[in-house]
């Protein structure tokens, strides 16, 4: 199992550079740990992407039916105050926007004392980062 930031969840969604790399992370190991607010912050990169005319309407419908079949089969890490504690403490540490800390925060708290044994995958480099001086491997 691995915890899968918004970040690493997108290229599974829409074309992107490091598409097959986590399409093959997925095909490897297919238990997805993600955080609850993880489907929000795709949303917003699909929409944003739209936006931008890097992706159509229509393509952005399918990549999010894409989305909810992913969600449909992972493991959500829900709001919660350990969520939000941790969080708290990522911040004051780590040079981490909000979602990133509450991503990180989410992770910390499926594996309870043990960060090492749960890759964590995000395509952020600051959270990338912040996640491996906690302790999780985290693999490109």
């Amino acid at each position: 199992m691995k915890f899968w930031d918004a970040s690493s969840v997108v290229p599974l969604l829409v074309e992107e550079a490091d598409s097959s790399r986590r399409e093959a992370q997925l095909r490897e190991d297919p238990a997805m740990l993600v955080w609850w607010g993880t489907p929000v912050e795709c949303v917003s990169a699909l929409q944003r992407l739209v936006r931008e005319e890097a992706l159509t309407a229509d393509a952005a419908l399918m990549a999010e039916e894409r989305l909810r079949q992913l969600e449909s089969t992972w493991i959500e890490i829900e709001a919660s105050h350990p969520v939000r504690l941790q969080a708290h403490r990522l911040l004051r540490v780590h040079p981490l926007r909000a979602a990133d800390a509450l991503q990180l925060a989410a992770a910390l708290v499926a594996c309870g004392t043990e960060p090492g044994a749960l890759p964590f995958l995000t395509a952020d480099q600051r959270l990338r980062q912040a996640a491996a001086k906690e302790g999780f491997p985290v693999p490109d």
